[in-house]
């Protein structure tokens, strides 16, 4: 007969809008094990699995802390209640918990007094002095019917209620009959109960126990923290990126460039500070989807996408938004895992915005072949190869747009941009081989500025910090002879150092930060750029490294930078010691940046 050996969770804690799908482990009447599902449509010896999921519905109504989901909240703060912010933000598991927070919990406060206030004064009156013991600041007494009725979970369930009362105060309601099972709002702050039980096909009775499994309490999935879009063109603006529509203006359009950490890479043991739950795909896909979604960017280069992920998830959702996708795999000479889940780089484009015109792929695989072939001596290939052949690709897409861009200098004209999408080899002793697979991609991208008078974008993860031979290569047009980069050369690919060269006015888009006088946002954002290079100050942050390894490059005799998204703080990701976290789902930030198109005549 069919048994249920074991009903388990893969994730500790439920969040809302996470699909829970619990791993049944079946043994079937032939005594093999299985995991496959057993549904009344194909039953195995005339039985199958029915499964049901039940919120458990307390008398007592559950707050949770803000800072952490998975922590019941002690305390409120009452200058949040006050201010009419949204009062799950107002929550903390401790004392400690909120005193820890205050330097960034305060920005609520400021947002919400400037909201409403002209005068400043008022807003000490309104929300209290912060100290050591916070006083005048928050409740410590919060009781349960302190909850919001946004924390408390509505009695209509998906499926008429089959609903049993239990001892305790407990009330159980019917929410899935299916095996997953997605979280909702009002399911916040309530255990899960998953139950399992074998049903005989005929009489469709239970046969033998049914297996239960309950679930910690459910929590409300983090949001990130809005960034704002600041003006760089001598304009003062500062424009807030939400669902209320693109902040791009007319004749201009946003780009956006994001690696997003893979799933295969995003492993307990290398970001241990992270917790599982955020750790989890089902977790990280739609966090790391509403951030993208909500940037509304014209042009999107992802990279760390696994191709698994791209074709089920990514391409599929970005769809309902609009986006048109293109995707390069990378090549899998190198990589022994599953060949699902070998990562590439996905760009996706508004259709109302642009069309596909033409995409070009660079294997640097296939560079390298052609490279030791012509130049390394044959006792030396195998060699050569094993140090030159690392699985990356660089796509590269022609896009026309369907729009004017303001001050064409031809009407008419067919209106092209050419957008790079790269993720460079990591490795930190390869040097040469870095340096080497940006000289290839920026001559394949020269080759198609000679055949068309068109601007470029080239965005990535270059896994090159500024200043870095690669960096000079991309920013300069050349490299110095005498840069230490150059001494890692055991092939001979590099030399003479003369021919490290491109003729692409290209220029980091972030620079123009350094560049601009006053404007709103411009001071702080300076603040957060490096001096010596006019990078960023990160891009990348984990435990043990924090640098900057994502550019957008433009060319800028063809284009000219609008606006910027707005830098992100690192005493901001501190709180959660790193990234990724449960605010932001990857080990890398965005980079966005909005253009306009010069009127200019061919190059």
């Amino acid at each position: 007969m069919l048994t249920v050996l074991r009903v388990h969770l893969p994730s500790d804690i439920p969040i809302v809008g996470c699909e829970l799908t619990p791993y049944v482990l079946l043994r079937r009447p032939d005594k093999n094990l299985t995991t496959e599902d057993v549904p009344d449509s194909a039953p195995i010896d005339g039985h199958f699995l029915r499964y049901k999921w039940y919120r458990i519905q307390s008398d007592r109504k559950v707050a949770v802390c803000s800072v952490h989901p998975s922590e019941h909240a002690t305390l409120q703060c009452l200058g949040c209640v006050k201010a009419k912010i949204p009062v799950a933000k107002s929550y903390h598991c401790s004392p400690k918990c909120f005193s820890d927070a205050w330097q960034h919990h305060r920005v609520l406060h400021d947002r919400a007094a400037s909201a409403v206030n002209e005068n400043g004064n008022e807003e000490e009156e309104l929300f209290g002095r912060f100290n050591s013991t916070g006083a005048g600041s928050i409740n410590t007494s919060l009781a349960p019917s302190a909850s919001s009725a946004s924390l408390a979970n509505g009695s209509t369930p998906l499926y008429p209620a089959a609903v049993t009362q239990r001892s305790g105060g407990e009330t159980w309601f019917e929410v899935g009959r299916s095996k997953t099972y997605t979280p909702t709002a009002d399911d916040i702050g309530h255990v899960l109960k998953f139950e399992c039980v074998v049903v005989d096909a005929e009489t469709k009775l239970p046969v033998g126990h049914a297996s239960n499994i309950l679930t910690s309490r459910v929590i409300p999935a983090p949001s990130p923290t809005p960034r704002n879009l600041i003006s760089v063109s001598g304009v003062d603006m500062a424009g807030h990126l939400d669902s209320d529509g693109r902040i791009s203006s007319a004749g201009t359009f946003t780009v956006l460039s994001y690696n997003i950490l893979s799933d295969v890479f995003a492993t307990s043991e290398t970001y241990s500070y992270c917790p599982s739950w955020a750790l989890s795909w089902p977790y990280r896909k739609q966090n790391l989807l509403r951030e993208i979604v909500g940037y509304r960017a014209d042009i999107v280069c992802l990279q760390e996408i696994q191709s698994d992920h791209f074709e089920e998830f990514f391409a599929p959702e970005l769809d309902k938004h609009g986006y048109q996708a293109l995707y390069k795999r990378k090549t899998n000479e190198v990589y022994t895992g599953n060949i699902h889940t070998i990562d590439g780089c996905a760009t996706f484009f508004r259709r109302d915005r642009f069309s596909h015109v033409k995409k070009y792929e660079v294997e640097f695989n296939k560079a390298a072949q052609s490279l030791t072939d012509a130049v390394v001596p044959s006792a030396q290939k195998k060699t050569a190869l094993n140090r030159l052949v690392k699985d990356n690709v660089a796509l590269i897409a022609v896009l026309e747009a369907k729009f004017s861009y303001q001050g064409s200098d031809i009407p008419g004209k067919r209106q092209l941009l050419c957008v790079a999408n790269t993720h460079i080899n990591v490795h930190q002793d390869l040097k040469d081989v870095k340096l080497w697979q940006v000289h290839t991609l920026l001559k394949g991208l020269e080759k198609i500025a000679a055949s068309a008078d068109i601007p470029m974008l080239v965005c990535g993860d270059f896994n090159s910090v500024p200043g870095s031979a690669p960096h000079a290569l991309l920013a300069m047009g050349k490299v110095d002879p005498l840069h230490p980069d150059l001494a890692i050369d055991p092939l001979g690919i590099l030399r003479p150092p003369s021919k490290l060269t491109h003729q692409l006015p290209l220029v980091s888009a972030y620079s123009s930060f350094a560049r601009m006088g006053v404007g709103i946002g411009l001071e702080l954002q300076r603040r957060r750029l490096d001096p010596s290079t006019n990078e960023p100050l990160f891009t990348h942050c984990t435990r043990d490294f924090i640098g900057t390894l994502d550019y957008i490059f433009y060319t800028a005799d063809s284009l000219t930078v609008e606006s910027l998204l707005e830098l992100l703080d690192e005493d901001s990701l501190r709180k959660d010691t790193a990234l990724p976290s449960p605010e932001w789902s990857s080990d890398h930030i965005a980079l966005l940046a909005e253009f306009r198109c010069k009127p200019r005549t061919r190059r």
